[in-house]
């Protein structure tokens, strides 16, 4: 599961910035998880649990984002909704799309005391 060792590395950044800004506990972590950036979401909440225990963020509330997948077609300059890495262009067939949203995996905001 390497859910937990994406967490791993997230508390280590949601830490550093609660200390760099002098808090001592945080109350909630809002992430921006896209739809593409290829996370078990439900995994990724059940880690969260497991690494924050004894930490800066112990008892946290997490919000999770969800942005939908967005790509970019080369052959007609359109931006198209998409559901997976490798999606067609809808207007033209073309394959594949620069993705251009929904790929994200982001420590977005903290709420701290």
């Amino acid at each position: 599961m390497h859910e937990l060792s994406l967490m791993e590395g997230m508390l280590e950044i949601i830490e550093d910035s609660a200390r760099a800004q002098g808090c001592h506990r945080i109350r909630t972590v809002i992430l921006e998880i896209g739809k593409l950036a290829g996370v078990e979401v439900e995994a990724l909440r059940f880690a969260f649990d497991a690494v924050t225990a004894g930490s800066l963020a112990a008892g946290a509330a997490l919000e999770i984002e969800e942005p939908e997948g967005q790509g970019w077609c080369a052959a007609c300059g359109k931006v198209s909704p998409v559901t997976a890495r490798y999606d067609m262009c809808p207007r033209c067939p073309t394959l594949p799309l620069q993705i251009t949203g929904g790929a994200e995996l982001r420590v977005k905001a903290l709420d701290v005391d």
